[in-house]
C-alpha cells in the first residue's frame, strides 16, 4: 500500500539546492542592476509585516506612558523645565557664536554653510543578519529619502541610507565592516577614515601616520569631505591611541558618539538647495554686517 504523503528530496539535496540557489542570486546581485530595483519592490511589498511586528512594542510604549504616576510626570515636567533654561542659555551662546563664524568666514573668503532639511524617522526593525549591521527605518521614497542619505541620531552620526523601498528604508550603519566615514579630529583638524569593524561600540581610523597628534578623549567630527556628509557633526571620540613604531601605521580606535545599540528616532539630512554661499563680495560681507546689527 502506497503512503498518502510521499517523503520528498533528502536533506542532501535540499543543502544542494539551496547552495546553488545562494550562488546564483549572488551572482545575479552583483552583475545586473535591475536586482537592486526588485529588492526595492520586495521591501515594499513586505513592509507592512514591520508594521504589524512592530505594533505590539508602540502599543506597550503608550499604554506604559499612560499608567504613568502623577509623580513621575510631574518630576519629568521640573526636569524638563530646567534643561530647557540650560538650553536656551546655550542657544543665546550659539547664535552668538554663529554670527562671529560667519563674520569670520566672510572676512577669509570662506564659504559659508547653509542649513539643510531635515526629517524625523523611526527605526522599526533591526537586521538578524549577524555579518551585517543596518535598521529598517519607517520613511522611504514617497518622502523623498534616497540612497546613500546621512542619517543622524540626538548625539552624532548613525549611518546612510542604501537601500529605499516606497514606504521603508535601510540604514547602513558605520559600524558595518563595508562602512567608511571621512573625518576630522576637532582639535587640530588632522583627517583621516573611520572605517566600520563590525563592532558596534568601535571604530578603526585608517592609515594614520605616527607623526599625528591624536589623543584619548579627541572628538572625530565629519569633515566634509566626499560630499555625502555635511560637515561638522559628531562622530566618535578617541579611546586608544597606539604609537608603536614598529607598526606600519599607528592605531586609533574611536567609540561612535551614537548609541548604536539603542536606536529608535533617527535624524534624515538633506543636503541645503545650495550647499555654499560665497561671502568673498562686497554684498555678502555687507549682508553679514546687517545680520550682526541687528
Amino acid at each position: 500500500m502506497n503512503p498518502i504523503f510521499g517523503r520528498g528530496p533528502s536533506l542532501q539535496l535540499r543543502l544542494i539546492l539551496a547552495v546553488i540557489t545562494a550562488i546564483l542570486l549572488a551572482y545575479l546581485d552583483r552583475n545586473f542592476a535591475y536586482i537592486a530595483q526588485v529588492r526595492g519592490y520586495l521591501s515594499t511589498a513586505v513592509s507592512p509585516i514591520y508594521y504589524v511586528a512592530n505594533l505590539p512594542e508602540q502599543v506597550l510604549t503608550e499604554v506604559g506612558d499612560v499608567l504613568k504616576t502623577r509623580y513621575t510626570l510631574r518630576k519629568e515636567n521640573t526636569q524638563l523645565r530646567e534643561q530647557a533654561r540650560l538650553d536656551a542659555g546655550k542657544l543665546q551662546m550659539l547664535a552668538q557664536l554663529k554670527r562671529e563664524n560667519n563674520r569670520l568666514r566672510a572676512l577669509l573668503g570662506s564659504p559659508v554653510q547653509q542649513d539643510a532639511r531635515k526629517m524625523v524617522t523611526e527605526v522599526i526593525a533591526v537586521e538578524s543578519d549577524p555579518y551585517r549591521y543596518r535598521v529598517l527605518i519607517d520613511k522611504g521614497s514617497r518622502d523623498g529619502t534616497y540612497i546613500g542619505q546621512p542619517v543622524l541620531d540626538d548625539n552624532g552620526v548613525v549611518g546612510q541610507i542604501d537601500e529605499v523601498g516606497y514606504s521603508t528604508s535601510r540604514v547602513l550603519l558605520i559600524a558595518d565592516l563595508s562602512h567608511a566615514l571621512p573625518i576630522r579630529i576637532s582639535r587640530n583638524d588632522t583627517r583621516s577614515i573611520a572605517l566600520g569593524i563590525g563592532a558596534l561600540d568601535k571604530l578603526e581610523l585608517q592609515h594614520v601616520p605616527h607623526s599625528a597628534d591624536i589623543r584619548e578623549g579627541d572628538l572625530a567630527i565629519t569633515s566634509g569631505l566626499g560630499g555625502r556628509f555635511p560637515e561638522g557633526y559628531p562622530v566618535a571620540r578617541v579611546i586608544t591611541a597606539n604609537f608603536d613604531e614598529s607598526l606600519p601605521f599607528a592605531e586609533i580606535t574611536v567609540q561612535p558618539i551614537a548609541a548604536l545599540d539603542r536606536l529608535r528616532y533617527l535624524l534624515l539630512v538633506w543636503p541645503a538647495e545650495q550647499d555654499q554661499v560665497p561671502v568673498t563680495n562686497p554684498e555678502a560681507v555687507e549682508q553679514l554686517a546687517t545680520e550682526e546689527g541687528s
